[in-house]
């Protein structure tokens, strides 16, 4: 077993609408600056949201209340191909956008291009079946939810996304996942949930109390996102990693064009060091944050961190986490 392993985090990732137009005009590698794909080589793994399906056939859900709608072409799987992705959760609201034809090819799209998918399948086991991920000797499994809508969840013989009623609490599928008692053993748990509203500056009660309830069934790590805005970062917890890409209209207060890349030292006793990387997502393409972008991400960041209780520093253009000793379970 390896002493333990880097892995890189990066939220929401939507290629649709503009984002799949841009690939008709642009080739894959102009969505992301170099330095991006850099960033995201200094891990062993990198793990990302697809917030998107990637196919060219189904029809929108039928939804009237459903505002957006994102389907990228197959071109968006060299985009992932690039980035040296290793792994994507598709339990989000946006994987059955456009019906179970597309989720079925964006399923297949990522199995040819040798992608591990969590959080969606074509039926309900696969959808709740977690993935492992090896690297240098060390195995991470990783675990993906989403809790909403109710509506894309999997069923028997009907694909879908891994769905969990987290205001309910956590469902005994998800303990089972994370056990992994018919997989291979794993060194570290990373999970991934999509949880809460858009647009909120901080976790609310239920993503906390979830979050909680996670780390104390066994998570090594808990990665989430959904609100579009990075949020901050508890002793197992990162509460939201924010936009990694898209074509969104920009919340002046909010800033959810400004994001960060996470980088985390991970062992089997859980993660010992953070790296929180600025980014800026300008439209259709993301590039590191510089000048006053910057120094916005790091003093929302420092004081989002602050108010769950962790101690965050500056050096050079990253900002850093340590921690020393694991809390008491439930803290």
């Amino acid at each position: 077993m390896s002493a333990g392993i880097r892995i890189a985090l990066a939220g929401d990732t939507m290629l649709g609408r503009s984002v799949a137009k841009s690939l008709l005009t642009r080739p894959p590698e102009a969505l992301f600056s170099e330095e991006v794909v850099a960033t995201l080589g200094e891990a062993d793994l990198r793990v990302l949201n697809l917030e998107c399906c990637i196919s060219e056939r189904g029809e929108r859900w039928p939804d009237p209340y459903k505002p957006f709608f994102f389907r990228a072409p197959p071109e968006a799987v060299e985009v992932l191909r690039h980035l040296r992705v290793d792994c994507v959760t598709l339990a989000n609201n946006h994987a059955l956008d456009y019906g179970p034809l597309a989720l079925l090819d964006t399923l297949d799209l990522l199995d040819e291009a040798g992608l591990a998918v969590v959080g969606a399948g074509r039926d309900l086991d696969q959808a709740h079946e977690p993935a492992v991920l090896t690297s240098r000797g060390f195995r991470l499994r990783v675990v993906a939810l989403t809790d909403h809508p109710r509506e894309y969840q999997a069923g028997a013989d009907r694909p879908g996304v891994a769905y969990a009623d987290l205001r309910r609490g956590v469902p005994a599928w998800v303990s089972e996942a994370m056990a992994g008692d018919r997989l291979e053993p794993a060194d570290a748990i990373l999970v991934t949930p999509h949880w809460g509203p858009n647009m909120t500056v901080g976790p609310v009660p239920h993503v906390r109390t979830a979050a909680a309830a996670l780390v104390q069934a066994g998570a090594t790590l808990v990665a989430g996102h959904s609100a579009h805005v990075f949020h901050g970062v508890g002793r197992r917890v990162l509460y939201d990693l924010g936009d990694f890409i898209d074509d969104y209209a920009v919340d002046p207060e909010l800033r959810n064009d400004l994001g960060l890349i996470f980088l985390v030292d991970l062992t089997s006793a859980g993660p010992i060091r953070l790296e929180a990387i600025p980014i800026f997502l300008d439209f259709c393409h993301t590039r590191l944050a510089r000048g006053e972008e910057a120094a916005w991400i790091k003093r929302r960041f420092i004081a989002a961190c602050d108010e769950l209780g962790t101690e965050v520093q500056t050096v050079g253009n990253r900002l850093m986490i340590e921690w020393h000793e694991d809390p008491p379970a439930g803290s």
